[in-house]
């Protein structure tokens, strides 16, 4: 499997998970309030939790999948604005075919907003760059809906999982 089958598989799985978690606080009754809270106060609030992890998709897409995205600057309001955004990330994803992702040797040199640059080969900036910060983007998306009150488990996290499932019975 290339990097880039790899990388596309696992946002779509992700991003199916931000998704059932932003639907999850709708059918919960959480109020869209929540998008501004936050577990500690230098943390990004909920609302840029989403954005964040999407736009680590959209940097992979535009960096890699040369796909010409613009990342996200406009805060979410509302969970259903957040769940059409990840549609249309995910849509995004699906059309991006991985035969015209880089090579994976081929160098991506990437300056952050502090000015910080790393210089890595595609290969490494989807394995060491953007999957992890867009799993942590995730994942704080889900303590800070946990914490704000929405009933949910670590299922609620890997839900692609459940394709894999066998019962004990079964086997």
């Amino acid at each position: 499997m290339s990097y880039a089958d790899f990388a596309r598989s696992t946002f779509l799985n992700m991003l199916g998970t931000l998704d059932r978690l932003a639907a999850a606080a709708q059918d919960g009754g959480i109020d869209d309030k929540v998008l501004q809270s936050r577990l500690v106060d230098d943390m990004f609030p909920l609302e840029l939790q989403f954005r964040v992890a999407l736009n680590q998709v959209l940097l992979a897409l535009r960096q890699v999948g040369n796909a010409q995205v613009e990342l996200e600057t406009t805060a979410y309001h509302d969970f259903a604005q957040v769940r059409a955004r990840i549609a249309e990330v995910a849509e995004l994803v699906e059309r991006s075919a991985p035969s015209s992702w880089a090579a994976p040797d081929a160098i991506v040199d990437l300056t952050l907003p502090n000015d910080v640059r790393f210089v890595m080969s595609s290969e490494a900036d989807i394995r060491d760059w953007i999957l992890p910060n867009f799993y942590f983007h995730v994942a704080m998306a889900y303590a800070l809906l946990r914490h704000a009150g929405l009933a949910i488990g670590k299922m609620d996290f890997i839900p692609h999982m459940a394709r894999h499932r066998i019962d004990a019975t079964d086997a």
